[in-house]
């Protein structure tokens, strides 16, 4: 492995990774070389992802992190504090979709959403950063943006908003910790081949809309995001900082 692509020594939380796209993250950077920190929901299907890497050889453990709620998190840096696990990457991949029209939107739906996914992903980013200012490790942030940060759709609108907001949150931590040697770039995904899009793989009429709304008139598969994955979090990306890269098969260049 060239070693611009080299994460050989470096530890990388991945939220929401005991299955899908988190989990094929986690795969791929520790086929980088990774040591892998999964964190999911639940323990159960945590502990079978761990075993799954650590059957492939990998170094990798596991907390229960519901990343909505703010003392879960802090207990869960605090507990790698005493393991002396020191975070040097970070994917804040967890999240949720509610599809409702919005004049039938609950506020606790809204709420929910909002909360996994732009909270959720401010609130990890930042108990990382400060162990990273204050070992003055530098760091590499790595925030799961959509098609959705840029266009919207109908019944979608928490989700939308969310990720709206995690694209200019993504500028504003390259903002303010660029002079830290840190790093905060996002991966923005088309649609991709995984279970939290089941229901829509399924619709014919969306499936065909998919096909044929893109240049390459196909859905997106998981492996397709993990080299931009290990590229956002290797020295391969010292230089960029506060962007969001598009893997969506050309969805976007072409609306």
């Amino acid at each position: 492995m060239h070693k611009l692509f080299d994460l050989s020594g470096k530890t990388a939380l991945i939220t929401g990774s005991a299955r899908g796209l988190g989990f094929s993250y986690a795969e791929g950077l520790a086929s980088a070389g990774a040591n892998i920190i999964l964190s999911d929901l639940h323990q159960e299907p945590l502990n079978e992802a761990v075993n799954k890497l650590k059957a492939k050889g990998y170094k990798v453990t596991g907390y229960v992190i519901d990343v909505a709620k703010e003392e879960q998190i802090i207990n869960a840096f605090n507990l790698m504090d005493k393991d002396g696990i020191h975070v040097d990457i970070v994917i804040n991949n967890a999240g949720i979709q509610h599809r409702q029209p919005m004049v039938e939107l609950e506020l606790k739906d809204w709420q929910r959403v909002v909360d996994i996914h732009l909270t959720g992903t401010f609130l990890v980013s930042r108990e990382a950063a400060k162990r990273m200012i204050a070992r003055k490790s530098g760091g590499k942030f790595i925030n799961i943006c959509s098609l959705t940060s840029e266009q919207a759709r109908p019944t979608v609108a928490p989700y939308t908003a969310a990720k709206g907001g995690i694209k200019m949150l993504t500028k504003s931590m390259a903002a303010e910790w660029g002079q830290f040697n840190i790093q905060a770039n996002a991966i923005g995904p088309g649609y991709i081949l995984t279970d939290m899009n089941e229901a829509l793989i399924k619709d014919e009429a969306f499936d065909n809309w998919v096909k044929n709304s893109n240049p390459t008139k196909r859905w997106g598969k998981t492996e397709e995001l993990i080299g931009t994955a290990i590229f956002l979090s290797a020295s391969s990306s010292d230089y960029i900082n506060g962007q969001v890269i598009y893997v969506d098969g050309g969805w976007l260049a072409v609306l």
